[in-house]
């Protein structure tokens, strides 16, 4: 019994042994078997959707109309009437919206909400990826972006110089990517399509440190 429960612990053992060594191999040959150094340029990920940011960039703009008219509504409108003070004044009461302070405060404030809209929707359009290329040769990157006025922006920068920040696997809504000495980063939506899911992962999906 003892010697007949030992060989057939063994022969279990030897079955697992052989399905890691396969699933080993396979593995890492099919890593090996990407091949980055195309001949021409493919498109690793596409989003076309330029309704959506025309929209985004249309509120941005009727936002910073609206609250750009409070503003030159608070500072041409309010008035300085000095309120008269008891000791059962309540404090709402005791402000002067119309003095200077208060006024041209809220003057401010009123542009700088619609700038602060209007530069968010602007900048989330500029670092939104349209179309992610792999350059002939496979050592460039092209960004194709989306803008506010709705054409096509370009960058091309090497593949050293970019560094995606999640897995492909991993990422629920959006995938970002960094661009040395660039500022943000740039956007991919999960809804778009990964034309070539091996090639991406191997290209623009790898984590890169610069020093």
């Amino acid at each position: 019994m003892i010697k007949s429960s030992i060989f057939k612990n063994t022969n279990v053992f030897d079955r697992i042994i052989k399905i890691i060594r396969v699933h080993s191999k396979f593995y890492s040959s099919n890593a090996l078997e990407v091949n980055t150094n195309v001949i021409k340029d493919v498109i690793l990920y596409k989003y076309d959707n330029p309704n959506f940011f025309k929209y985004v960039n249309i509120f941005g703009l009727c936002q910073f109309g609206f609250w750009g008219y409070l503003s030159h509504f608070a500072y041409t409108t309010l008035r300085d009437a000095p309120v008269q003070v008891t000791e059962n004044t309540p404090w709402w009461k005791k402000i002067n919206l119309g003095e200077n302070k208060y006024k041209n405060t809220i003057t401010v404030l009123c542009f700088l909400t619609g700038y602060g809209i209007l530069v968010i929707a602007w900048m989330f359009t500029l670092r939104s990826v349209r179309y992610l290329v792999l350059r002939k040769g496979g050592g460039e990157i092209t960004f194709v972006t989306y803008t506010p006025l709705g054409q096509n922006r370009m960058l091309t920068v090497p593949l050293s110089d970019i560094s995606c920040k999640q897995t492909r696997s991993s990422a629920q809504s959006q995938l970002p990517i960094k661009v040395k000495n660039r500022y943000l980063h740039y956007i991919l939506d999960m809804k778009g399509e990964f034309k070539n899911t091996e090639l991406f992962d191997h290209t623009a999906g790898l984590r890169r440190s610069w020093s």
